[in-house]
C-alpha cells in the first residue's frame, strides 16, 4: 500500500526528519551563501525582472523533496538506478547526494539568464558540487569527480528538450515538471497576464504522488478547470517522453469535485 504524498516544501522537512543523511546535506546546502545567493538572484531575473513564476529557494526546496518522494517509489518497486548499475554511485545515500545536489541548484542559472539556463546552470554548480562533496564524503577519492557530473548532467537535463542519461536525472527532470500547484506551473508565464498558460496554471489545485500494483509513480492531478490540463500536457508528457521514467507513470486527472475523470498512461 503506498502512501500519498502532496508536493509541496514540507517534504523535504519530512527527508530531513526521517533520514540523519538527508537531514545534513540539506542544512549544509541551505547555509551555503553561494547557493542562497544564487537562488535569491535567479527570483530577482526570472520573477522580477521578466515577471515570470517562482524559481527559487521555495521552488528548490519542493523539487528536492519530490525527487526524494519519487526515489521512495521506484525503490518499492525494486527498479534499478542508473548509477548504483554503472558504478558511478556506490550507495543510496550517493543517489540522493546526486537528486538533492541537482534539485537545488538546477535552476541557477537563472542567476544570469533565463536563456539556456540549464546549460549555464550545469556549469555555475561545479565548484558548489565539489565544495559539498569534500563536506559529505572527505574521503571518497577521484570517484567525487563520477558523483559531480552525473549532478551536472541532471541540471543540464531539466531543459525541456534534453533527453536526461540516468534514471536519476529523469526523475529530477519529473519532479521540477510537478511543482505546478496554484500557480507554482513549470511552464513559464508572466504574472498578471490573461491567456491559457496563467488560466491553466492558476487551474491545478494540488498535485499528488503516489503507486499501485500496475505503476511505480501515480500522479495524481486535481483540477479547478479542465484548463489546468495544458499544464499536465505542455509539461509533464514532454518531461516524461524524453526520459527515463516513460512506461513507469499513470498520470490521473480529478476535476474540482475530486471525481477522477481520465488517465494517461506514459
Amino acid at each position: 500500500m503506498c502512501n500519498v504524498s502532496v508536493i509541496s516544501k514540507e517534504l523535504i522537512e519530512k527527508w530531513k526528519q526521517y533520514d540523519p543523511f538527508v537531514g545534513e546535506l540539506v542544512n549544509i546546502i541551505e547555509k551555503d551563501e553561494e547557493v542562497k545567493a544564487l537562488l535569491e538572484m535567479s527570483n530577482i531575473n526570472a520573477v522580477g525582472r521578466l515577471g515570470y513564476n517562482d524559481h527559487g529557494p521555495v521552488h528548490a526546496k519542493i523539487v528536492a523533496g519530490t525527487s526524494l518522494e519519487i526515489l521512495g517509489l521506484l525503490l518499492k518497486k525494486n527498479v534499478e538506478l542508473t548509477t548504483l548499475k554503472q558504478g558511478t554511485a556506490k550507495n543510496l545515500d550517493e543517489v540522493k547526494f546526486i537528486l538533492v545536489m541537482a534539485s537545488y541548484l538546477h535552476d541557477i542559472g537563472n542567476s544570469i539568464h533565463r536563456e539556456y539556463h540549464e546549460a549555464i546552470g550545469s556549469l555555475l554548480a561545479k565548484d558548489i558540487v565539489d565544495r559539498i562533496i569534500q563536506s559529505m564524503f572527505p574521503n571518497i577519492g577521484p570517484r567525487r569527480y563520477f558523483l559531480r557530473q552525473e549532478i551536472l548532467s541532471a541540471i543540464f537535463s531539466t531543459e525541456m528538450e534534453t533527453k536526461p542519461l540516468t534514471l536519476e536525472a529523469s526523475i529530477v527532470k519529473l519532479a521540477d515538471g510537478l511543482d505546478m500547484s496554484e500557480g507554482r506551473a513549470r511552464l513559464p508565464y508572466k504574472m498578471g497576464k490573461v491567456d491559457m498558460h496563467s488560466l491553466s496554471a492558476l487551474n491545478v489545485k494540488r498535485v499528488q504522488l503516489t503507486c499501485d500494483e500496475t505503476v511505480p509513480i501515480v500522479v495524481e492531478v486535481f483540477l479547478g478547470d479542465m484548463a489546468g490540463f495544458f499544464q499536465v500536457e505542455r509539461v509533464l508528457l514532454p518531461k516524461l517522453e524524453s526520459g527515463k521514467l516513460k512506461g513507469m507513470v499513470r498520470i490521473d486527472i480529478f476535476d474540482s469535485k475530486n471525481n477522477k475523470v481520465f488517465s494517461v498512461a506514459t
